[in-house]
């Protein structure tokens, strides 16, 4: 029995759902238990603690509490006498019962909050219980916003943003006695650009109801803010980005909600709601991508150039057909089977890190991530800071040049692009799809949407888990490597191959520049999650890629 436990709050005899009990209060927990034994003691006990037969909720499991009200009806008499109907006053009687809120698990990694009634014998001892366990969840340790800064996306994915949060997230808002202040973005980097100038202190997390673009955005703008606070208004491909302080969430109402099915594995926007009241927090790996000494911007998820830069391209030419864009534009790219010319120079993983083919998952309580910055502290040799003889370079021919910083989870894929890809393990997964049929590439496509398959088992697929990369385009024409002999080709082939280059799409937004220098930094963002938790609530044998800070 935790220490915590012994330390008994508050104690009495409630009704809870109409029925006696004993019910204990302690740093950590809130227990009722029906049995005769425990129902009439004089004095606190902790054998209740013990009960098998007790009920429990982890406070920091709990939404909010409340004290409700109810009204003394009167019924109306009548008077022979008078022959008048005689009425008592109505009257609002004070509080006798508190409802406690907590969150409830229905499969699927979805939650939704119950509720729980108590029942007081007067309203004294009623308001006594709300104080005190409103004192205990107030508790900094816990790590509950007060207040959030909230941006609504009104026109992404389906346009029901506006309509989620106020019909779906408002109120639990309210419940859990979350100050927020809600802002309707009004156009493309509204978010990115407000929080330059905003006053960030009052405020506990910044939150968005969105897709991953728009998370992409709060991302970008907070990272801005942070250097700009420490001084560097104009950071370059070399500035190594400061972790913020503030933790920022996604109420997901996107076309793909890739972010929150890889953080949380499912893009139900409660579920999203209840993790962001529960304070849970959790830090994740963010890449940045420069071009020369320009930095362009940061990314969480996924980094393609060739097809799945193609599709974004296309589509977003396509918006007024809605998310069926996607589709339609991924069947046009994948019939035109298109391939481009590149060379990719990488940073290896060390051999303490995992690797993208080693089985293991992402879940709560994972221990790959939570070793990750002591790995690359040891692994990292201090003169120079990065050996040229580590980095490895490739030429040829691809379809796809594809590098994912957590797993792309997705409703149409769900064990991701890469599913052993790790959310703060200090490395990306480098996916190489080389020049192959069309028969073979939708081959590999359907393999990610299946979830006993392996999408890397294939002969045109390679795949490393790398700190760094390099992508540069090459003309027609180039020179490479065979065993020992140097010799130049040139490379024809069945199908279509572009002359021209392909864009990056980056985490749904398009980077015009095809030569680019990517680099994970570890941990470097704070969100509202704790990771995907198993289905069965086992303890998985890994630690959290949480907030190591706390």
């Amino acid at each position: 029995m935790a220490s915590s436990d012994q330390n008994i709050l508050l104690y009495g005899n409630l009704d809870v759902d109409g029925r006696p009990n004993v019910v204990l209060l302690t740093a950590s927990r809130l227990y009722w238990d029906a049995t005769s034994k425990a129902s009439t003691p004089d004095t606190p006990s902790i054998e209740i603690i013990s009960s098998q037969n007790k009920h429990i909720i982890e406070l920091n499991e709990i939404v909010g509490v409340t004290a409700e009200k109810y009204e003394a009806s009167g019924n109306g008499m009548y008077s022979k006498d008078s022959g008048t109907h005689l009425c008592l006053e109505m009257q609002t009687m004070k509080p006798h019962v508190f409802s406690v809120f907590h969150i409830r698990r229905v499969g699927h990694h979805k939650w939704r909050e119950r509720k729980v009634t108590f029942r007081c014998r007067d309203s004294t001892m009623c308001q006594t219980w709300v104080e005190c366990i409103k004192e205990v969840l107030s508790n900094p340790k816990l790590g509950r916003p007060k207040s959030l800064l909230v941006f609504i996306n009104p026109i992404g994915g389906k346009r029901k943003g506006p309509k989620i949060y106020a019909e779906k997230i408002a109120p639990l808002f309210e419940l859990a006695e979350v100050h927020v202040h809600a802002i309707t973005t009004e156009r493309a980097n509204y978010a990115l650009d407000y929080l330059q100038e905003a006053d960030l202190v009052k405020y506990d997390g910044i939150v968005c109801v969105g897709g991953d673009g728009m998370f992409t955005e709060l991302l970008n703008g907070l990272l801005m803010r942070t250097m700009k606070d420490n001084g560097i208004p104009n950071p370059r491909h070399d500035t190594s980005p400061i972790r913020p302080d503030l933790r920022i969430g996604i109420i997901p109402a996107g076309s793909t909600d890739t972010v929150v099915f890889s953080t949380v594995g499912t893009n139900d926007p409660v579920t999203s709601a209840l993790h962001i009241i529960l304070g849970d927090s959790m830090c994740i790996d963010c890449c940045s991508i420069s071009q020369r000494d320009q930095l362009l911007r940061y990314s969480v998820s996924l980094i393609g150039y060739g097809y799945y830069g193609d599709v974004l391209a296309d589509s977003e030419k396509l918006r007024w057909m809605g998310t069926t864009r996607y589709h339609w534009a991924g069947f046009k790219k994948l019939m035109g089977n298109k391939s481009y010319l590149g060379e990719v120079s990488f940073l290896p993983a060390s051999e303490h890190d995992s690797n993208p083919r080693d089985g293991s998952r992402c879940m709560t309580d994972c221990l790959v991530c939570n070793t990750a910055e002591e790995n690359i502290a040891r692994s990292s040799p201090e003169k120079p800071p990065i050996a040229d003889s580590q980095w490895q370079t490739l030429r040829g021919e691809f379809i796809g040049v594809n590098a994912v910083t957590m797993t792309c989870r997705c409703a149409m894929s769900p064990e991701g692009v890469s599913p052993t890809c790790h959310l703060g393990d200090g490395c990306t997964d480098l996916i190489l799809v080389k020049r192959c049929s069309r028969i073979n590439y939708l081959r590999h496509l359907l393999s990610c949407r299946d979830r006993r398959s392996d999408q890397f088992d294939f002969d045109f697929v390679q795949v490393y888990r790398v700190r760094e990369f390099q992508f540069r385009p090459l003309e027609e024409e180039f020179e490479f490597e065979t065993g020992e002999v140097n010799c130049r080709q040139h490379l024809f082939r069945s199908g279509s191959r572009s002359s021209q280059n392909s864009v990056w799409n980056c985490d749904g937004e398009v980077i015009g520049t095809p030569a680019v220098h990517v680099k994970v930094h570890c941990q470097l963002v704070k969100i509202f999650a704790r990771g995907i938790e198993r289905l069965d609530r086992e303890h998985s044998g890994c630690i959290p890629c949480r907030d190591l800070d706390k």
